[in-house]
């Protein structure tokens, strides 16, 4: 269900796997309180989400102080996220930004508009993958709900495996991970990567050749020329 990968006395980092619900979902026991029993942790805080379908990176928080500190960098884009994905199709465009607001669609479906009052930024990435297929490395602005997967099939390229924008994508997951996590935190710098390909169970895709070459060439995915972005 997860992976401890750091722990600090304000906050713990850990590795959610594929399919696991953040929330209480479908009767299911909340992650966060399978987390505090196996660490053996009083309480611990959710200041960030991933998706059901997402694996990688989660920051909890230990104690109200740090939740709120940290829900703040977040909420103040001082915390830099970084996704892998893999897309179905060649994309419209190689790299960039996807900018857009968001609203509901059909069913738990959300859909990319052209008007940009409160838009969703994802800039991104993407290299050669598997024949007919794109890895993307995406880094997400803002954290609307389903924001990359809504992205990426904008792009023509929905994401391999997702239920809900790739229906017809048969897969033994639904490839977006949460890979890298960087932010400042009481005067230190912390980065943190989770590489799929280092989990057995977390899809095979990721172990493929061609696919596996790109990730490993984004080890340090912070150090990439990632333009500033200006929306105005």
């Amino acid at each position: 269900m997860f992976d401890l990968i750091y722990t600090h006395d304000d906050f713990v980092v850990i590795n959610k796997h594929p399919n696991v619900s953040v929330h209480k979902d479908d009767g299911d026991t909340m992650l966060l309180q399978i987390v505090q029993k196996q660490l053996g942790m009083d309480k611990l805080y959710l200041v960030h989400r991933l998706d059901k379908m997402t694996s990688g990176i989660l920051l909890l928080a230990r104690n109200a102080s740090s939740a709120s500190q940290l829900s703040g960098l977040f909420a103040n884009r001082a915390v830099d996220k970084f996704y892998l994905a893999i897309g179905a199709k060649k994309p419209k465009k190689k790299q960039g930004l996807i900018i857009g607001d968001m609203e509901r669609s059909r069913r738990s479906a959300w859909k990319l508009l052209e008007s940009k009052q409160n838009p969703a930024l994802t800039q991104f990435f993407s290299y050669a993958g598997e024949p007919g297929e794109r890895v993307f490395l995406c880094k997400p602005a803002t954290g609307k709900t389903h924001q990359i997967r809504v992205a990426l099939k904008s792009l023509g390229s929905a994401i391999v495996g997702d239920p809900i924008y790739n229906a017809s994508s048969v897969s033994d997951r639904g490839y977006l991970h949460a890979f890298a996590l960087c932010f400042r935190y009481k005067e230190k710098d912390h980065q943190f990567v989770c590489d799929p390909r280092e989990f057995s169970d977390f899809g095979k895709k990721w172990h493929s050749q061609p696919t596996s070459k790109v990730i490993e060439a984004l080890s340090s995915p912070w150090s990439l020329p990632w333009p500033t972005i200006k929306t105005n």
